[in-house]
């Protein structure tokens, strides 16, 4: 076939991910569709891949995405006449210790809350299931049936017929070879067979996709790991609707595939292929290749394997697999609109799961090429979620290597990343070291998340009820509450917005009126076409044509691409990002005035520096933009100095605030604080599936001022009606319970929804959790104010009060938690 002049999206690689997204294209948008493969379908890493579908993610989306790929490959067979190879044979999760099995029940919480079945098993309920596996050592398993297997290669066939069969035309052994640009997006895809001229392109080339995005500029940040497993002979007594297992003590996965087993596993040593040195890319003629053996790096395995299955042992080896699979450096999968180039998409970067999430991945990424924006909340899988510190490839290669290694170990709470570290550090970073600062990394930046008394160890010591840092994040919180803190908060992502339409620009872009006189602060939430919520930050104006916006630290690369995707190209607008120009020191507490006044000259009072306004003050010699909103619920100030003066200011507060008993406070003691003032975390309380209504932000909505914003339609078209599901806070009793988000909200003993975030509030002395209840026929302050609530946590089921107010109020008066 000869490839054609022009096509509305090429879609870059014919394995399952690229087959699916060219399916659902095709399928559900009848989409001029044109697939590129450099060789055969299948050829890079879909064919070898071990096949073992699984769907529950500690996201309600991702969770949502892998379900849809579980009902895809039911009914895939039927449309297209090619066999998948699905079996739904359930999943086997092991649990070996207490940490593992308390894991699990918040997994089989979790998985309730997201409407799934899962259920923990005794041994003996076990090795009644699996009469192969040694359960000596077992505490129990969770059990999942709806998961199972499937057949790569077979499944990928049988989206690609589906494909043509709805129009796409799909091209093997055509390579890219690198793209025309034309004002920063592309207009062709240049191959080694001639060009296409196109308006979209998607990125699925798997372990190539780094490389198909830098011909373009683009950055995809994932690592090619070698990853083995192994194919026995038949195994006698092995049942060919045996359930997949996963023994992650042991770091091992079982299946069942012809009377034998595959076995593989995720080893704390992996070995990565390709470097970030010159020749280190993947290379480009490699059709279904594999590495050779390696048995010495396998026999980790092997070993557990055999301790587990004792019959492995006499059985004999049939085949080893031993090839590359693409990873990232938080174990999440990329899709998404690049960054840097407005018309590609990319979805690559699966982890060893692209079968489980081919299906699902495909849809969502089709959506989201068509519509411009994600159908839901994937905000954990975007790839807006990554900065220039990953353009670093031995950086990402170092971390990469860890989350592989983390494939398998307990997910305890809190835990922190240590490769790379400490990578980006604020100029108080020693300073805080003095202090006994423990700190915590968020994309890239060293944050303190607590400070050890003496006689604590400063580190954080893991596990799955209250950590080593309870107290001491206890004593931070009343100091603020009490005192005055101080929080080195100079990771926050800061742009400013020029030029003679900025208001104009952001009009469109903010729900909220930031319209206002020069000095005054607007908070806001931007908005996607369904009224969801995509961002939610400040925006302080400096001047007529001059506009401060300050996000968080991890939303710097999506909500400066949020912006500038949505500014008008007509408009004279200049969009900088000035993070790295400004540290940033929170000072917060009923003492703050008294700090602050104590190194400026500047009228800090109440009437001379309202709340929601901005000013430039000078602290220590230094213009400083001081900015009056507090996200813990007391008096205070962000403090945006210029980043080579930071420690002067910081030593002037520090120094002033003496007499007022001031100190540094860590990120932890603010995600208290946030907990008992009942604001919003972006992300995990408020996302893209939410509206303001919902999530109680109404009123930073401007629905009746005359001014059309990104989402004003469908928020006036919903706006009266009853809302299906409200934002809301609860409180247990119970000084044992842990919440950490995900626990499900029971309302008379039924489901009513799940919390998405959850902690413990030391001022109320209460645990607090916060999440969205959901009624059909509507949530109304009477439905919410009637029910009996219990939260279920780890299983088990806990009285819970609902709350509508915030917890705690700065003048004292404090709701009755």
């Amino acid at each position: 076939m000869t490839l054609p002049s022009h096509a509305e999206i090429v879609v870059i690689g014919g394995g399952i991910i690229g087959c699916s997204t060219a399916y659902h294209l095709a399928r559900d948008h009848k989409a001029d569709v044109v697939l590129l493969e450099q060789g055969k379908l299948t050829s890079g890493s879909t064919w070898h891949a071990a096949g073992l579908v699984g769907q529950l993610r500690s996201s309600a989306s991702i969770t949502r995405v892998l379900k849809y790929s579980v009902d895809l490959y039911k009914g895939l067979e039927a449309e297209t006449g090619l066999a998948t190879g699905w079996k739904m044979t359930g999943c086997l999760r092991l649990a070996t210790n207490a940490d593992r099995w308390t894991e699990y029940k918040r997994l089989a919480t979790t998985a309730k809350s997201f409407g799934m079945d899962m259920q923990l098993l005794s041994p003996a309920e076990v090795k009644t299931m699996w009469p192969l596996l040694e359960t000596g050592d077992l505490v129990g398993a969770s059990w999942l049936p709806t998961d199972g297997q499937a057949s790569p290669s077979d499944i990928t066939q049988s989206l690609a017929k589906g494909a043509r069969m709805h129009g796409a035309r799909l091209f093997e052994d055509v390579r890219v070879t690198g793209f025309e640009m034309k004002d920063g997006r592309i207009s062709a895809v240049k191959t080694s067979k001639g060009d296409i001229a196109c308006d979209k392109v998607v990125n699925c080339a798997g372990q190539w996709a780094r490389q198909v995005g830098a011909l373009a500029g683009i950055n995809v940040p994932l690592q090619a790991v070698k990853h083995q497993y192994i194919i026995t002979s038949k195994i006698e007594g092995l049942a060919s609707d045996a359930p997949t297992i996963r023994d992650p003590d042991r770091r091992t996965y079982f299946k069942e595939e012809v009377g034998g087993l595959v076995m593989g596993g995720y080893e704390p040593n992996p070995q990565a292929w390709t470097t970030g040195l010159p020749g280190g890319d993947v290379p480009d003629a490699w059709e279904f290749r594999l590495f050779d053996d390696d048995y010495d790096h396998f026999e980790q395995h092997m070993n557990q394997a055999i301790a587990r299955i004792p019959a492995l042992e006499s059985a004999g080896v049939k085949q080893m697999i031993n090839g590359p699979e693409s990873f990232t450096p938080d174990g999440n999968f990329i899709l998404g609109v690049a960054p840097e180039c407005a018309n590609m998409f990319v979805g690559a970067g699966f982890n060893a799961f692209g079968i489980a999430s081919g299906g699902g991945a495909g849809w969502v990424l089709a959506q989201w090429v068509v519509d411009g924006e994600a159908p839901l909340d994937l905000w954990v899988v975007d790839i807006r979620r990554f900065s220039g510190l990953h353009r670093d490839r031995q950086w990402v290669r170092d971390r990469t290597l860890e989350a592989y290694g983390k494939h398998y170990t307990i997910g305890f709470p809190h835990e922190e990343y240590l490769s790379g570290r400490p990578r980006i550090v604020s100029p108080l970073y020693a300073r805080l070291q003095e202090h006994r600062a423990v700190f915590g990394s968020k994309l890239g930046w060293e944050r303190p998340n607590w400070f050890a008394p003496e006689g604590v160890g400063p580190e954080d010591v893991y596990s799955m009820g209250r950590q080593n840092w309870f107290s001491a994040v206890g004593d931070e919180h009343r100091h603020v509450r009490e005192n005055v803190g101080i929080f080195d908060q100079s990771s926050f992502a800061k742009y400013e917005m020029c030029g003679a339409d900025a208001q104009k620009a952001l009009d469109w872009i903010c729900a909220n009126d930031v319209a206002k006189p020069i000095g005054r602060l607007t908070y806001t939430q931007l908005l996607n076409t369904r009224g969801g919520i995509e961002a939610d930050l400040t925006v302080a104006r400096l001047g007529e044509e001059k506009f401060y916006i300050v996000t968080g630290t991890a939303f710097r690369t999506h909500d400066f691409s949020w912006i500038g995707d949505h500014v008008g190209k007509e408009l004279d607008v200049r969009l900088t990002d000035v993070t790295e120009d400004f540290g940033t020191l929170s000072l917060m507490g009923p003492r703050a005035r008294d700090v602050l006044a104590a190194v400026t000259a500047a009228d800090v009072s109440n009437t001379g520096f309202p709340f929601g306004h901005a000013r430039e003050i000078a602290v220590a010699g230094h213009t400083i933009r001081a900015l009056r909103v507090t996200y813990v619920g007391e008096l205070g100030w962000e403090l945006h100095v210029p980043i080579a003066a930071a420690g002067e200011v910081f030593d002037a507060l520090m120094k002033a605030g003496e007499a007022y008993n001031i100190r540094p406070v860590g990120y932890r003691a603010l995600e208290s604080l946030r907990l008992e003032k009942g604001y919003r975390a972006w992300g995990a309380d408020i996302t893209p599936n939410d509206t303001p209504e919902e999530a109680g932000l109404g009123w930073a909505v401007k629905l009746r001022k005359n001014t059309d914003f990104v989402g004003r339609r469908a928020l006036e078209k919903i706006n009266g009606a009853a809302l299906k599901k409200r934002f809301a806070g609860f409180t247990v009793d119970n000084p044992e319970t842990v919440l950490l988000g995900r626990e499900t909200i029971l309302r008379n003993g039924e489901p009513v929804g799940y919390l998405t975030s959850g902690g413990y509030g030391y001022t109320v002395g209460k645990n607090i959790g916060y999440g969205y209840v959901r009624n059909a026929d509507g949530v109304s302050d009477d439905f919410l104010a009637s029910g009996d609530y219990e939260l279920v946590v780890a299983i088990e089921r806990t009285p819970a009060r609902i709350h509508l107010q915030p917890l705690y109020d700065p003048a004292g008066s404090r709701v009755k938690a």
